[in-house]
């Protein structure tokens, strides 16, 4: 998503207005996507961005003028990652006290200097003209959120999905066997749109999600493939099957071949140890 461009602002749909973050860079695209959702006088909003300057005067005029002067209501957010949550004190503070909800990460809430009042999978939120259904897809992060939208068939998914390219796994709080098994039990919900955390919407969330698993299921063959012929360190990795990818997003990279290999660790399909200097190298099972 490095380099693309999208108004900082637009409908999206009769009820969803997405508002950017102002945030882009190589890993959050054109800006978090933040939403005003809803047909009424009062709008959720759908995570808060990343706190950056400019934004709060942004979601003003969305308010004002794509949502005929609604007021700001509650605000959910799909996890803590700070692209999603840090604008959050910034919105309070400028809006007023509102509730802020998510799933809870204990570890990682503590240090939020905003109250969080908790969602549990499967909690239902309305808003004029809106229903949403919150459901846990952990493997981004352990309080991963995605939020279906009744009346449209679509679905928030923050960072499970996004519009472009594909996400990162990290090894703070991510997993990979989970953010498989997430992205496959989407494929029960009757979809007509996704729309994510980063990017624009996507019009065939059965093909998106559907290539994002084989995505992960063929780095997961390279990985195996370059280990079985000799290939022990993660960097060693990345060099190998990362060919196309710019060397500035390798690090990123080595945290997804990690969660793979600690997928693998865990199915007794690769194994991990340690040379005299602490370094780790990996094998075939």
């Amino acid at each position: 998503m490095q380099g693309m461009t999208l108004p900082d602002s637009e409908r999206w749909s009769p009820r969803v207005v997405v508002v950017r973050g102002l945030n882009p860079g190589p890993f959050t695209g054109p800006g978090t996507n933040t939403y005003l959702l809803g047909t009424g006088s009062e709008r959720i909003l759908l995570d808060t961005g990343a706190g950056v300057d400019g934004y709060l005067d942004l979601l003003e005029d969305a308010l004002a003028t794509s949502c005929g002067g609604a007021r700001l209501g509650d605000v959910l957010v799909t996890h803590t990652h700070p692209d999603h949550l840090g604008g959050a004190p910034a919105v309070l503070e400028h809006f007023g006290e509102r509730r802020v909800q998510k799933m809870p990460w204990p570890e990682r809430d503590r240090h939020v200097s905003v109250g969080i009042a908790e969602i549990g999978d499967g909690e239902m939120f309305e808003t004029d003209g809106v229903r949403l259904r919150a459901i846990h897809t952990p493997g981004h992060a352990p309080d991963h959120l995605c939020f279906y939208l009744e009346e449209e068939r679509a679905l928030f998914t923050g960072d499970l999905v996004l519009g472009a390219g594909t996400t990162v796994i990290p090894l703070d709080g991510g997993d990979m066997a989970l953010y498989l098994d997430s992205l496959r039990r989407l494929l029960d919900l009757e979809l007509d749109r996704i729309y994510p955390g980063h990017g624009p919407y996507i019009l065939k969330p059965a093909e998106k999600l559907r290539e994002y698993i084989d995505h992960r299921l063929e780095r997961e063959r390279q990985i195996l493939t370059v280990v079985a012929e000799g290939v022990t360190t993660v960097e060693q990795m990345v060099e190998r099957i990362y060919t196309d990818t710019p060397r500035y997003l390798y690090p990123a990279a080595g945290q997804s071949v990690r969660s793979h290999l600690g997928k693998l660790q865990k199915e007794h399909r690769a194994s991990r140890t340690l040379d005299a200097g602490g370094e780790e190298h990996w094998s075939v099972a």
